[in-house]
Order: C-alpha cells, then sequence, then structure tokens
C-alpha cells in the first residue's frame, strides 16, 4: 500500500493507562494514522490540549493537526471512569473497544490493530471469559481458541506460545502433534508478515533436553518430535525439538515455538522488559498490544510511557506495507 498505514487502537482499560498512552501516541508524528477506539469521554480526558475529533472509520476525514481522532463506542458510563480502579464496568469496555476495532479490521477500514493494556481480572469481573487477547480475537473471529496464539516480540527474539494463561498442568494435557503444528505454521505466516522470506523455527521441547530419548518422560516423543517430522515434510524450515535453552543460546532461529507461558515469556521478558509487543497470530489479521498491564497504581498520575506503544505500532506498520 501507498502512505501510511491507518491502524485502530482500542484504549483497553478505561481506568488504566491504556487511554494515557494511545493519547500521547495520537499526538505523535509516527508512521501511521491512528484511530483510537474507545469512550471519547475518557480520551478527552487524556488529550493534552489536542482536539479530539470523533469519526466515521468508512469516511475518514483528511488528518490534522493536533488532533486526535476517535471512533466512538458507547461502553462506559462517565460515573464508572475512576481511573485506578478498573473493575466490571472498565473490563465490559474493554472487549467492547477490542470488538470495534477487530471490526474495523475485518471491514478493511484499518489494516491493523494496536490494542492498549486490558487488565484481566476487570474482564472476568464482568462476566466475560478471558485469558488474555488471543482468546478474544478468537471468539470474535469465529475461530477456535486453540487456532490462534501469541506471539511475543522483544529483544531479538519472537516466541510464539503453544498454550498460554492456563494451569500448567492441563497446559501440558492438550498439547499434541496437531497444536505445535498450528502454532508453527502461524509463527511462519507472522515472521513472513514482518519480512522474513523463508523464516527458520526452533521448536522447544517439553521437557529438559527435549525428553533426551524418553530419559526424561514421553511427551516429546508423542508431541513435538512427530510435529516436527510433519512440518519438515510441508517444507517448513524446523530446528528441533530441542531443549529451549540450547535453542535459545545457539540463537540461528527467526522464531522459536514454547510449550507454554514462562518457557516463552521469561526469555522475552528478561532480555525486554515491558517494552515487547505482543501480537496475536493466526486469525488473519494484524492484531498486537502492548507487553505491559493496565498499571492502575499509575492510572491517571500522567507518567506513563507511551514508548512500548509507540514501538508496537512501529512493528505493525512494517507488516502492513
Amino acid at each position: 500500500m501507498t502512505g501510511r498505514p491507518i491502524i485502530a487502537v482500542p484504549i483497553g482499560d478505561p481506568n488504566g493507562i491504556g487511554p494515557e498512552i494511545a493519547a500521547a501516541a495520537a499526538r505523535a508524528d509516527g508512521p501511521a494514522r491512528l484511530l483510537l477506539v474507545g469512550s471519547p469521554l475518557v480520551i478527552e480526558h487524556h488529550a493534552g490540549g489536542a482536539t479530539v475529533r470523533l469519526v466515521d472509520a468508512t469516511n475518514l476525514p483528511a488528518p490534522a493537526e493536533a488532533t486526535i481522532d476517535v471512533v466512538a463506542v458507547d461502553a462506559f458510563a462517565a460515573n464508572n471512569f475512576l481511573p485506578g480502579q478498573c473493575g466490571a464496568a472498565s473490563g465490559r469496555a474493554t472487549v467492547a473497544y477490542a470488538a470495534k476495532a477487530l471490526d474495523l479490521a475485518k471491514g478493511g477500514h484499518v489494516q491493523a490493530v494496536a490494542a492498549c493494556p486490558h487488565n484481566e481480572t476487570a474482564i472476568n469481573a464482568a462476566g466475560i471469559p478471558f485469558s488474555g487477547y488471543p482468546s478474544l480475537v478468537a471468539r470474535l473471529c469465529s475461530l477456535r481458541e486453540d487456532e490462534v496464539f501469541l506471539m511475543l516480540v522483544g529483544g531479538g527474539l519472537r516466541i510464539v506460545h503453544a498454550t498460554l494463561h492456563e494451569r500448567l498442568a492441563d497446559a501440558l494435557a492438550r498439547i499434541d502433534t496437531a497444536l505445535i503444528e498450528r502454532a508453527a505454521v502461524a509463527a511462519r505466516d507472522a515472521v513472513v508478515a514482518l519480512g522474513v522470506d523463508r523464516p527458520r523455527i526452533g521448536l522447544f521441547g517439553i521437557n529438559p533436553h527435549a525428553g533426551e530419548n524418553g530419559l526424561f518422560g514421553d511427551d516429546d516423543d508423542r508431541a513435538t518430535v512427530p510435529a516436527a517430522q510433519a512440518l519438515r515434510a510441508r517444507g517448513l524450515d524446523v530446528a528441533g525439538p530441542a531443549g529451549a535453552d540450547l535453542l535459545l543460546s545457539e540463537g540461528a532461529c527467526d522464531v522459536y515455538v514454547a510449550a507454554f507461558h514462562d518457557q516463552g515469556h521469561i526469555p522475552i521478558k528478561l532480555l525486554a522488559g515491558r517494552d515487547s509487543a505482543a501480537m496475536t497470530i493466526g486469525a488473519g489479521i494484524l492484531f498486537a498490544s502492548v507487553g505491559h498491564g493496565s498499571a492502575p497504581d499509575i492510572a491517571g498520575k500522567g507518567i506513563a510511557d507511551p514508548a512500548p506503544l509507540m514501538r508496537t505500532i512501529r512493528l505493525l506498520s512494517g507488516a502492513s506495507q
């Protein structure tokens, strides 16, 4: 495409730092045109002197200086706007904002979605089952949750998670060959979209040393080993399965597939901290969020750093060109 891509930015939990960092990103001269998606009253509070303009994403006006363009979502009453106090009302609004942004992407009105941080406790308090943006994106795109995955990007690494927010025993019980294959194919497609023509994919073993030929359990023999064989037969460039420590120390892969949450999160958070980006992959939509939470302890204090969100926007801008 020519010109700057258009990216929807759902503001996340309205009582967290999401609206503040979204407004700051919108005021900056970045690589994309941003449409903030959320409650105008919340965005106006954080506008920092800029004009808040309500727009229709199907018929956008020309960009204007010192103006924040907002796609309004009527999902949050003024009396619930209490920065730092995340609860059921703010959780329900968070989901409404994300759903609207996804609708814009599915309709072709924006090229990508850069979501501000959610608060899982608040969303679940609203009675909405939620374990992160990937599961929500799956449901809103009419996909199974095990077809959509999280890919963390940061510190020079890209790591896809075959499982995410669940009890470790439950995650291990449902890991099978098909799940590892789907995660690896989604990883390949996502990295190709980011500009790597033929990515090398590293499969982390489930057990230490990928089981060491059954010495440390048969989980890899039943799941990751046959998945690697099937993926190679499909023409993918796959290393492993091998111990996560070994594959990461070699640094020879463009993307890695982790079996469970901490196996993938720890190296990214160690190297990149909150500066990582969290991409939701497998749904056919460019969707990413920041790698940090809604930080209710500093919400409304004007000190939240928009840099991680702006890096996420740059990542999506490059992928959508």
